[in-house]
């Protein structure tokens, strides 16, 4: 159930009226399937109840044409100024969101906001509203893959793993396909299971997932090994980055030896553990750098390095570029 009052008494209220109207900001390189996923249940909804339950309002911050991540490019038939009339309104954004994300930008979900239309976020918009200052002392949540840059870079707010997070007259979601199970959530809880389950149908989804479900799929399915013991080991490892643990301890957990752990990873995993774990460390340092503005340092400590050069030296060898290179403009 929505628990916050004031989108819950905004969406009653609105439901009485007959229509609730549903904005959506676009930034440029948008994620097109979680704004997609959030657009059709909307219509599909006013299909199966043969009438109009949802209105939408398309806009983005220059009031023109804007290009989604993927090539495509949408035209907008309204302004951002038009978003005032909605009930709630979704900043949607995408990859490299920070070079979008300006003051234009941040004005534009402010006003919203001081005339009370219920702003959301879709995918990394929740780094929009975070910048904007309209997240402190909510709970929020945004794509898995930013979870640790929007952490780093505002670590007063308190970021969930959770799909979809309905909090202090806030919607945020991870985005992707999660965007379409808010949607349905929100359809259930203004409209009723039966219509929600409908629109559910006609996309072939057969289950609405509940706010806490996995964003990522589970361990073993996405390295595609079942060894119960690996996996223990490999989900320390992704919990344990910014203070990697000794392979000793990494064994000692899960009642191992250094040699059977090294054994298990070069038959399942074709590698080290030692190299993997270092590999996973590389990776988050990756995000870092590209979502944030962190020192080099910093991102070297965040993911485990005791050292900037020793960050850099790994860094080359793997990925063939440096930290520096990373981050500067293409």
């Amino acid at each position: 159930m929505i628990t916050d009052n004031k989108i819950k008494d905004v969406l009653l209220s609105s439901k009485s009226a007959g229509t609730i109207k549903v904005g959506f900001l676009l930034v440029p390189n948008f994620s097109m399937i979680a704004f997609s996923a959030a657009l059709e249940p909307l219509r599909v909804a006013n299909r199966v109840a043969n009438k109009t339950l949802f209105e939408w309002v398309i806009a983005s911050p220059s009031d023109e044409a804007v290009t989604a991540s993927n090539g495509v490019r949408v035209d907008v038939a309204q302004t951002a100024a038009d978003l005032a009339s909605c009930h709630i309104a979704f900043v949607c954004s995408g990859i490299n969101v920070k070079e979008y994300a300006d003051q234009n930008v941040f004005n534009v979900t402010r006003r919203l906001d001081r005339q009370g239309v219920i702003v959301g976020a879709i995918c990394t918009g929740t780094y929009v509203l975070a910048a904007a200052g309209l997240l402190n002392e909510t709970r929020c949540t945004v794509h898995w893959e930013n979870i640790d840059g929007l952490a780093e870079e505002y670590p007063h707010l308190e970021i969930t793993n959770e799909l979809f997070e309905i909090h202090n007259n806030r919607i945020t979601c991870s985005g992707g396909t999660a965007s379409l199970d808010m949607m349905l959530y929100l359809i259930s809880q203004i409209h009723g299971q039966s219509i929600a389950a409908q629109v559910s149908d006609q996309f072939i989804h057969d289950r609405i997932r509940d706010p806490s479900d996995r964003q990522r799929m589970e361990l073993r399915s996405r390295l595609g090994v079942s060894h119960p013991k690996l996996l223990t080991v490999v989900g320390l490892m992704e919990a344990n980055l910014e203070e990697p643990l000794s392979q000793t301890d990494l064994a000692m957990e899960a009642f191992l030896s250094t040699r059977q752990l090294e054994r298990l990873f070069r038959k399942y995993l074709n590698t080290t553990p030692t190299r993997y774990y270092l590999n996973l460390r590389l990776a988050r340092a990756r995000h870092l750098l590209r979502q944030t503005s962190l020192s080099i340092l910093s991102v070297a400590l965040a993911c485990g390095f005791v050292s900037a050069s020793h960050f850099s030296k790994c860094y080359r060898e793997t990925y063939d570029k440096t930290p520096r290179t990373e981050r500067a403009p293409e």
